[in-house]
């Protein structure tokens, strides 16, 4: 059974990592990798398991479903029953301050409800009612977003900083990024719960790791474990190590050490893109326009040249006004009068 939880905690681990890097990130190069792995994988694979392989993809990451968000709840509860079955009852027998063990409740009250928003709330849909006010609200830099241009999808003309999402089939206001993780796109109306969201399930994550870890030292500590010798498969007298006291806790706290992992894997993960996210939240840029800037410098690097004819573009980000106004733009961001309506 132990070895039952640490197979689906890593491997939960490695799927959250893959999706958190591929689908948030989206890289050139990761798109490249991706291209090389598969042309590498047709060698090997049947066909038929291919285009089997190729539908669960397209099915995962190219249209609107709840698997992510089951997936999601399912590690959260998985985590929060291990420490609440072993270490939180560890940790009072030590007598560990009660605040200290009940921050992680907190943060997961305050994760879960931001959550929920961030997966009902309308991220800015643009509609014919309010396609004109959506024109109004940003400036036109002419481009990474020219004048007059309709969206071959919608049928609408494309206001500044919006994007047609593919899996959700409408064009947002402020596009960000759509998000498997709460099945919805992040746009101008929900990017605040969304960055509530990544800071608390960071923070949990942290947490838990961080109780969990000072448990296991205060356990080495009190049992003066690391002042006990072993003798080795020669009969050679050691002290105890560091390899070999991880070893020691590993059998005696399985489910523990496993969860531990899971949770420091992520809290690195997400400590990293939720650095990046604060960053475009500080400098007022999306995920979308990043992106598409990070590229158009690709293209003036003197490794990658440009056709001769071609006029340089240069992307300059005209939205950001300071950091107190472009924080402001997104926890307390615009509404068109027509425009709080609830999302279909």
């Amino acid at each position: 059974m132990d070895f039952l939880v640490l197979f689906l905690f890593y491997l939960a681990s490695v799927v959250m990592g893959l999706v958190l890097i591929c689908v948030c990130s989206k890289t050139h190069s990761l798109k490249g990798l991706a291209r090389g792995g598969a042309q590498i994988f047709s060698c090997i694979i049947p066909e038929c398991l291919q285009r089997a392989m190729h539908r669960l993809l397209h099915y995962l990451f190219h249209t609107r479903n709840h698997t992510f968000i089951v997936l999601h709840l399912v590690l959260q509860g998985m985590v929060y029953t291990e420490y609440t079955w072993e270490v939180f009852g560890y940790c009072q027998e030590l007598q560990f301050s009660l605040y200290y063990l009940l921050l992680p409740y907190l943060l997961l009250v305050v994760n879960l409800f931001s959550f929920t928003l961030t997966c009902v709330t309308n991220p800015g849909i643009i509609t014919k009612a309010n396609e004109l006010l959506f024109l109004h609200v940003y400036e036109f830099d002419e481009v990474m977003f020219p004048k007059n241009v309709r969206c071959s999808t919608c049928d609408l003309r494309k206001p500044a900083r919006s994007k047609h999402c593919s899996v959700c089939n409408w064009c947002v206001h402020r596009f960000d990024h759509h998000c498997v993780w709460v099945n919805n796109c992040i746009g101008a109306w929900n990017i605040r719960y969304f960055l509530i969201y990544l800071l608390t399930l960071t923070a949990s994550a942290a947490t838990v790791a961080i109780v969990s870890t000072t448990f296991l030292i205060h356990l080495v500590v009190m049992s003066d474990l690391y002042q006990e010798t072993y003798v080795d498969d020669l009969g050679h007298l050691h002290v105890m190590d560091t390899v070999f006291l991880i070893q020691y806790l590993f059998l005696t706290f399985p489910r523990i050490v496993f969860m531990l992992g899971f949770v420091v894997v992520l809290s690195f993960l997400l400590g990293g893109y939720l650095c990046f996210t604060l960053y475009l939240a500080a400098t007022n840029q999306t995920t979308n326009e990043w992106y598409r800037g990070d590229w158009a410098w690709c293209q003036r690097c003197p490794l990658v040249a440009p056709p001769p004819s071609a006029e340089p573009q240069v992307h300059r980000n005209i939205h950001s006004h300071g950091l107190r106004s472009n924080l402001q733009e997104i926890f307390l961001p615009a509404f068109p009068c027509h425009g709080r309506k609830k999302q279909e």
